[in-house]
């Protein structure tokens, strides 16, 4: 009987974390349940080629559970707010936003703002995909020993790839922002 919950159990994990896969349909990148846009400076790019055959990708965490709202905190410098999740899809994920306390609330998510901690995971087969098409637009500098790939933008984000995952962060409104995503993003790594 006990081996019986416990694969129960298991499978509940897994449906529950599959409700957050990613996903892709014809003609359109990947995205975490969310209609597929495109953000501001990937429309003049074509998206990346979804994957022939995608096949569901069980991961516990999505893009507002991959980060704790201590280490954004801890990232930002201040007590952030609960996270949000916004509805633009950004290189292939669903960005989700932890705010400090000066921003107020029904700021826009998928607007980027001063005081925040960004985060986009992208888990499955097209994540390499969007990790290399985000690197071609940027003035891209490569980080050693953060997961088996990464890079800094040059500009304002942090971007990691360990096997099929690809988490991007961007902590905005600190002096030193690019050492805090690093921070971050080594955090994160265990999860990933």
């Amino acid at each position: 009987m006990r081996r019986i919950l416990l694969v129960l159990a298991g499978a509940t994990v897994l449906i529950a974390a599959c409700s957050s896969s990613t996903t892709s349909t014809p003609g359109a990148p990947a995205t975490n349940g969310s209609a597929p846009t495109t953000s501001a400076s990937s429309a003049s790019t074509p998206a990346p080629a979804p994957a022939a055959t995608v096949t569901a990708v069980a991961s516990l965490f999505d893009s507002c559970s991959v980060v704790t709202q201590a280490e954004a905190g801890t990232a930002l410098g201040q007590t952030v707010q609960t996270p949000v999740r916004g509805k633009a899809t950004v290189e292939g994920g669903v960005a989700c936003v932890f705010y400090g306390p000066s921003v107020k609330a029904g700021t826009d998510p998928d607007v980027p703002v001063t005081d925040s901690v960004r985060v986009v995971l992208v888990v499955g087969p097209d994540a390499t995909t969007w990790f290399n098409d985000y690197k071609s637009k940027v003035h891209a500098v490569a980080i050693t020993g953060l997961g088996d790939q990464a890079y800094f933008d040059g500009s304002a984000s942090v971007s990691v790839l360990k096997g099929d995952e690809y988490l991007r962060v961007a902590v905005i409104g600190v002096a030193s922002f690019e050492d805090a995503e690093k921070t971050l993003a080594q955090a994160v790594l265990p999860r990933m």
